[in-house]
């Protein structure tokens, strides 16, 4: 991004190519993504988003790690709740189906092994120091504590875009999501509860 501090009209622009991007980058990934369609869409130009972002990957890498954070802020572990955790998340890709679908588009045109995103830029030291410190008291199944985590957002994730069962979406009936905490609720529960 531009070094000198945004006018409220270059706030304002930066915005829009933020979230005309997001969807952009959310239904066609990365290489599918195209700055024409995102610059017409942002009423802006191209000289105005490189301005900003510098090149289409570093529109994504903004995007994307903004996601990262959002998930981590609006959704933050409860390590001695491990099963409302998955419960909340599930909710939050009702609430922005767009974050998870970027999560997928990185692992399926940037990392297909490993660790998502490089160290520097993880954002679960808290979550696994968290894990670790309810496995200590007794409160969580023993095990690598990353291992305990990636378990959990994996079971959150079963009825998420990304699902390679079902896809749910926040129109369907109330009841119905509410039988999907249950069981999600439950399930997590019993896998992570300590022996």
């Amino acid at each position: 991004m531009a070094d000198q501090p945004l006018s409220s009209r270059g706030a304002a622009t930066y915005q829009r190519i933020l979230d005309v991007a997001t969807q952009e980058f959310a239904e066609h990934g990365i290489a599918g993504a195209r700055i024409e369609r995102i610059v017409a869409a942002a009423r802006t130009n191209k000289a105005q988003l490189y301005a900003y972002f510098g090149s289409k990957e570093g529109l994504f890498d903004a995007i994307f790690f903004g996601s990262l954070e959002r998930i981590v802020n609006v959704v933050p572990i409860d390590a001695t709740d491990l099963a409302d955790w998955a419960v909340r998340l599930y909710d939050e890709y009702l609430r922005r189906p767009d974050l998870i679908r970027l999560a997928t588009w990185a692992r399926l045109e940037r990392r297909p092994a490993g660790h998502l995103v490089d160290d520097p830029d993880r954002l679960d030291d808290r979550k696994l120091r968290a894990i670790a410190e309810a496995q200590a008291a007794g409160l969580v199944r023993q095990g690598d504590p990353f291992d305990v985590m990636a378990m959990v957002i994996a079971m959150s994730m079963a009825w998420s875009p990304v699902s390679n069962v079902y896809a749910a979406t926040a129109q369907e009936p109330p009841e119905l999501h509410e039988q999907r905490r249950t069981l999600l609720r439950e399930s997590v529960h019993r896998a992570m509860k300590a022996d």
